[in-house]
C-alpha cells in the first residue's frame, strides 16, 4: 500500500466485474475510499488491506441512478477525486438484424452513461473551486476499447459508442481544464475466466496471445496499473490523451495467414 490516495474518493462504475474489481482493488491498496456501482452486487465484498469498497446498486443508463451514486460518495466521504467510467460491454450482434432497442441500450451504456456521469462527477469535483485558485481538483478515466479505434464487425454499435467516448474524452479535457483532467484507455484483449468459452478455452487464449507482439493477453491488473498512472502526479500534465493498453496492437491478419501458408 502506497497511501497515494489516502483521504481521496474514487468511483468505479461496473466495479464488480473483472476489470472493475482489479481497478477497485488497486485504489483500495493505495488508501482510497472507493465506491463501486452496478446492477448486481459482487458475490463477496471487495476489500484490500483492511479497506472495503462501498457498493451502490444502480443502473447508470438512468441519469437519476448515476446521480445517486455520486451523491452517495459525496455524502459518505465529502469529496470526489476520481471517476473511472469502466462499465460497458455488448453481446455479439448482426448489424443487419439487431433491433433498434438493443442498439439504443448499447449506446446508452457505453457512451451516454459515461458522458452523463462525467458531467455529474465534474459538478461534485469542482464544488471546492470557489475556495481555491486554479488547480487540479479531479480526474476522469474512460475505459474505451480497441473496438472504438478499428472496425468492430459483430459489435458495430459498441465500436461506434467507444469511438464516440474517445472523441468525448478530448472534448471534455479541453472544456474542463485546469480543474479536471480527462483521459482514456484503449484496452485490447483481456484474459479472464469469463472469456474462456468465447476464445475456445485455454488453447484459444494461447492462439490469440501468440498473435500479439508481447505474446500474452492483458491481465485485468494491467488495466488497473494504467489507471493508476493516469490519475497519478506523474501524469499531471496529461489530459485528453488515449493510452493504448493492448500489448503492442493486433498483428494484421494477412501477415498471420501468410506465416501459416
Amino acid at each position: 500500500m502506497t497511501g497515494r490516495y489516502l483521504n481521496k474518493t474514487v468511483i468505479v462504475t461496473g466495479g464488480a466485474g473483472h476489470l472493475g474489481q482489479a481497478i477497485t482493488r488497486a485504489y483500495l491498496r493505495d488508501g482510497a475510499d472507493v465506491v463501486i456501482c452496478g446492477r448486481r452486487a459482487p458475490a463477496q465484498p471487495i476489500a484490500e488491506n483492511g479497506r472495503q469498497a462501498v457498493f451502490v446498486q444502480a443502473d447508470i443508463r438512468e441519469a437519476e441512478q448515476s446521480q445517486h451514486v455520486v451523491d452517495e460518495a459525496m455524502g459518505l466521504f465529502g469529496r470526489l477525486d476520481l471517476l473511472v467510467n469502466n462499465a460497458g460491454g455488448s453481446p455479439p450482434m448482426v448489424a443487419a438484424e439487431v433491433s433498434p432497442m438493443l442498439t439504443e441500450k448499447i449506446l446508452k451504456l457505453n457512451l451516454l452513461a459515461p458522458l452523463v456521469m462525467s458531467q455529474q462527477a465534474y459538478q461534485a469535483m469542482t464544488v471546492r473551486r470557489v475556495l481555491q485558485a486554479p488547480a487540479l481538483l479531479g480526474n476522469i478515466i474512460n475505459i474505451a476499447s480497441v473496438s472504438g479505434a478499428r472496425p468492430s464487425p459483430g459489435t458495430a454499435a459498441y465500436g461506434a459508442a467507444k469511438a464516440g467516448l474517445l472523441n468525448a474524452t478530448k472534448s471534455l479535457a479541453m472544456e474542463w481544464g485546469p480543474w479536471v483532467r480527462v483521459n482514456a484507455l484503449i484496452v485490447g484483449l483481456v484474459r479472464h475466466d469469463a472469456g474462456l468459452d468465447h476464445y475456445g478455452g485455454e488453447a484459444g487464449f494461447n492462439r490469440v496471445a501468440n498473435m500479439l507482439p508481447l505474446k500474452r493477453m492483458a491481465e485485468p491488473e494491467d488495466v488497473a496499473n494504467a489507471c493508476q498512472y493516469l490519475s497519478s502526479e506523474q501524469a499531471s500534465y496529461i489530459s485528453g490523451a488515449t493510452l493504448e493498453v493492448d500489448g503492442g496492437g493486433e498483428v494484421p491478419v494477412f501477415l498471420y495467414l501468410a506465416e501459416q501458408s
